[in-house]
């Protein structure tokens, strides 16, 4: 299912991780003039977009109250629960991260201070073409709530009726969010990068998409607007041992390939057995996905490495410095203490017994 690569050289690695790119002069082409157009022709602009990409006739750019209302019954309540669980969690871990002000007097008659303050206006893009991440949701929108931010505005791609996908729309009036655009692509970010007749200009736009997305984001970034960061294709690399569970494993690199076909994931094992396991599991799981089309693309770009011990193991994470690492090894935290260079990390000793 993926190559495996049993103890490589130095310059072997260095192939085997490298990361997926795309034409950023090509693809600034096409994002450009959607731009300007945005600029120049604010909503107009933006409905003419909307029918030639997304083909869908857009009367109201923004979500109606009796829109947020009617998703309520399209989501099933395990799906409800789940999601307000993982709102629940998020909600903790980001509201313990407040910051009271701190007062201090370094030396007599000299004060200084740090104090926390909100940015007013943010605008949150959610994936929703093939992959509706409502979870980006929590991950945007809590944080933002909870700092206080004066305007949060979430823009999202809709279907070909006009609908945003009902799990986002459900997330978003969950933690709070009234004001959500129906739009997706690089109109979006020129949206609220820019500001329209309906549409407020925003402070810094938050959110990860595709790569017109992401030029976009770039491009505005250099005199228009703040961004986060520019996200690339995702990726995760889960690092394994003899104790770990196969069928986990399989699980998290499904989880991140089927984000899109240039998605990459990487197993690093000190185990050439248990990266067989995982590729087996991978065959199993991989049918049951509805995604696995995409998956498959994913997983034919993304390798196992079997390295000599967990001294080798540490020094491939750190130097291909993965956006997720998932650490499933036994005695987990002693090798996540010395992480270094990792994006988000998730430590579980997930041994074939748990």
């Amino acid at each position: 299912m993926i190559a495996i690569y049993d103890k490589p050289g130095k310059d072997e690695l260095t192939q085997i991780l490298q990361r997926p790119s795309y034409n950023f002069s090509k693809i600034e082409k096409v994002v450009s003039p959607i731009l300007d157009k945005v600029k120049r022709g604010g909503d107009k602009a933006l409905r003419k977009l909307a029918l030639e990409y997304d083909h869908v006739e857009l009367d109201d750019l923004w979500v109606n109250e009796e829109e947020f209302d009617e998703v309520e019954e399209q989501i099933p309540d395990t799906l409800k629960e789940a999601i307000q669980m993982a709102y629940s969690n998020v909600k903790k871990f980001h509201e313990a991260q407040r910051q009271t002000q701190l007062v201090m007097e370094v030396m007599p008659g000299v004060v200084c201070s740090r104090r926390s303050v909100p940015i007013q206006k943010v605008g949150l893009y959610v994936p929703g073409g093939s992959a509706p991440l409502f979870s980006t949701v929590l991950m945007l929108a809590v944080p933002a709530m909870i700092a206080g931010c004066e305007e949060v505005i979430i823009s999202s791609p809709t279907n070909r009726l006009g609908k945003i996908n009902p799990t986002v729309l459900f997330t978003a009036k969950l933690v709070g969010v009234k004001r959500v655009l129906k739009l997706g692509g690089a109109q979006a970010i020129a949206a609220m990068g820019y500001g329209t007749q309906t549409v407020p200009k925003v402070d810094k736009i938050f959110g990860p998409g595709n790569q017109y997305v992401t030029v976009a984001k770039q491009m505005l970034a250099k005199q228009d607007v703040a961004i986060d960061m520019p996200a690339g294709p995702s990726e995760v690399l889960v690092a394994v041992d003899k104790h770990s569970n196969a069928a986990y494993a399989a699980s998290d690199l499904l989880a991140q390939a089927e984000h899109g076909p240039d998605s990459q994931v990487v197993l690093v094992s000190t185990s050439k057995k248990k990266a067989l396991e995982v590729n087996e599991e991978l065959v199993k799981q991989l049918t049951q996905l509805s995604r696995s089309k995409i998956a498959e693309k994913a997983l034919a770009l993304s390798a196992m490495i079997i390295v000599e011990d967990k001294k080798e193991m540490l020094r491939i994470i750190n130097d291909y410095g993965p956006e997720h690492l998932i650490i499933s090894t036994e005695k987990p935290e002693k090798l996540a203490e010395k992480v270094v260079n990792a994006g988000s990390v998730f430590v579980g000793e997930l041994t074939p017994e748990s």
